[in-house]
């Protein structure tokens, strides 16, 4: 069976895996833990633990359980003035699991095991970390994940509030992976994430598997205004230092007018162009098809299903 390895955070990347576990492959999922929004945020910092909410999320993108199980723990409490007000359950859980296991690694262990997980699900490190953004000259630090998304423009370099350290079964992960797949997601705060460890890198670098890039669908305000399918490629081979994209997935369909238009009327988004020349001349195949969807609030996705059987394509090529 081919083994994947895949980077990301958020609803991106819970999103492609939803659809990756139709399939036999062996994926193995690496998630940021810099988050300091929302729930997450707020157990973050009164638990002194890693950011568990994303890691939430993709435990239930890959459950194969019965829908109740999986949509109590996706409820989130709204009661206004009580200390439960906006967590949802998956969090509250995974944060007494850490309690009781001991780490964020072992109660996603324990939490595979309860949703009959196929593969392994791994925070990036087990220590509460922050993401720190720096201008050019240094002079101005934007710290924490909301911080970085909102300030991107005036920011020149990533890094943590102090150094991390990735667990062996990441680095061991990528070595025997088949595919390194970086997810969709927003770039800076899911994805980059990744790769200002130097750990991360050197291990993509020593691997022999090709690197494929996911691609965003719609570019993120604030982040990734104006960003073709090249200039994020172009962001993450910086990043890479030495190593390269491979493979890029795109959408090549076109996506009615009068939704595009309510994005960026009411939410200041635009799509992410397939810019085919300008990819190629970065060194990167463009896999491409109709892989998006609009769900039942009238949002742009990623047909899960399609891209998925997009990368097994690749893969079963090999």
């Amino acid at each position: 069976m081919k083994k994947v390895i895949v980077f990301g955070g958020g609803t991106g990347l819970s999103c492609l895996l939803s659809g990756l576990k139709l399939f036999p492959v062996e994926v193995t999922t690496v998630i940021t833990v810099s988050d300091n929004g929302s729930s997450t945020g707020v157990l973050k910092q009164e638990f002194d633990i890693p950011a568990v909410g994303d890691v939430g999320k993709v435990l239930l993108s890959m459950a194969n359980v019965d829908d109740d199980l999986v949509r109590l723990l996706r409820y989130r409490f709204h009661r206004e003035g009580s200390s439960l007000d906006n967590h949802p359950v998956r969090n509250i859980l995974l944060t007494a699991l850490i309690d009781l296991k001991g780490s964020l690694t072992e109660a996603t262990r324990y939490m595979c095991g309860l949703l009959n997980i196929r593969g392994n699900v791994l925070p990036l490190t087990e220590e509460k970390v922050e993401l720190v953004g720096k201008s050019a000259t240094g002079a101005e630090e934007f710290f924490g994940e909301e911080s970085v998304s909102q300030n991107v423009r005036y920011i020149s370099s990533l890094s943590y509030d102090h150094d991390i350290h990735v667990a062996d079964a990441v680095k061991q992960g990528i070595a025997g992976s088949d595919l390194i797949i970086f997810s969709p997601g927003s770039l800076y705060t899911s994805i980059l994430p990744h790769l200002i460890s130097e750990e991360i890198v050197e291990a993509i670098r020593a691997a022999r598997a090709p690197i494929m890039y996911v691609s965003n669908l719609v570019t993120q305000p604030g982040e990734t205004d104006r960003y073709n399918v090249s200039d994020h490629l172009a962001v993450l081979n910086r990043y890479l230092k030495g190593r390269r994209v491979d493979l890029v997935v795109g959408n090549n369909a076109v996506i009615d007018p009068q939704v595009v238009d309510r994005y960026l009327t009411h939410e200041n988004k635009t799509l992410v162009a397939l810019d085919r020349e300008a990819i190629a001349r970065q060194g990167a195949r463009v896999i491409e098809d109709d892989i998006f969807s609009i769900d039942e609030e009238g949002r742009i996705r990623h047909n899960a299903l399609k891209t998925a059987f997009l990368i097994f394509s690749y893969l079963m090529e090999q």
